[in-house]
C-alpha cells in the first residue's frame, strides 16, 4: 500500500455538501482507504482574489492505485460533483489535488508530485500540518511543520469549527 495526501477545496454555492460528497465518493473507491481528515479552514482566495473564501482541508489515504490512475480517480470525482472549469485559480465547486504521494518524486505532463506549489500555500501546509506534521517533503527534505514555519504567505487560513466532515472509511 502507498500513503497519499489529497487537498480539497470549494468557493460556490454549499461547500461543506461538495467537500463531503467529494471525500465520500473518494472513501468508497475499491484500492482507497480514507485514514484521516484535517479540520476544515476558511481561507481566502490566492491568484485570483475577487471570489468568495474557500473551505480547504487535507485528506491522507493508502491506496493500492498508482499515482496515475489515483489522478484519474479524483479528476472524475470532481467531474461528478459537478465541478466547471472556468478560469484559472477561479471559483469551483470542488478541486482535489494529489499532494504527496510516498516520497515519490514525479513530473509528467498531467502530474506533478509532489504537488509543485503545495510549499507556497498556507491553505495546504496547514491542514497537512494538522494531520502530518512530521511528514517529510520529498523535495526539500523538510517537515511540513517546518515549511509553515518559514512560509511567506499571509493569507489567512482559520479553523472553522462550525463545520466538520464526517465519512466513511475503513479506518
Amino acid at each position: 500500500m502507498h500513503s497519499a495526501y489529497i487537498g480539497f477545496g470549494s468557493n460556490i454555492g454549499d461547500r461543506l455538501d461538495y467537500i463531503q460528497n467529494a471525500l465520500h465518493s473518494l472513501s468508497v473507491v475499491e484500492g482507497i482507504c480514507l485514514k484521516s481528515v484535517s479540520s476544515i479552514y476558511r481561507t481566502e482566495p490566492v491568484g485570483n482574489e475577487e471570489q468568495d473564501d474557500f473551505l480547504n482541508g487535507v485528506v491522507s489515504l493508502e491506496t493500492s492505485l498508482s499515482p496515475h490512475t489515483l489522478l484519474h480517480i479524483v479528476k472524475n470525482i470532481e467531474i461528478s460533483i459537478g465541478r466547471q472549469h472556468r478560469t484559472h485559480w477561479g471559483p469551483r465547486e470542488i478541486d482535489m489535488d494529489i499532494l504527496i504521494y510516498d516520497d515519490l518524486c514525479l513530473q509528467t505532463p498531467n502530474l506533478t508530485i509532489p504537488h509543485p506549489e503545495m510549499h507556497l500555500r498556507r491553505f495546504v501546509l496547514t491542514p497537512l500540518a494538522e494531520i502530518a506534521s512530521n511528514l517529510t517533503h520529498p523535495v526539500f527534505n523538510k517537515s511540513i511543520l517546518s515549511l509553515l514555519y518559514s512560509l511567506k504567505d499571509e493569507k489567512a487560513v482559520v479553523k472553522d469549527v462550525s463545520y466538520s466532515v464526517n465519512i466513511t472509511s475503513c479506518l
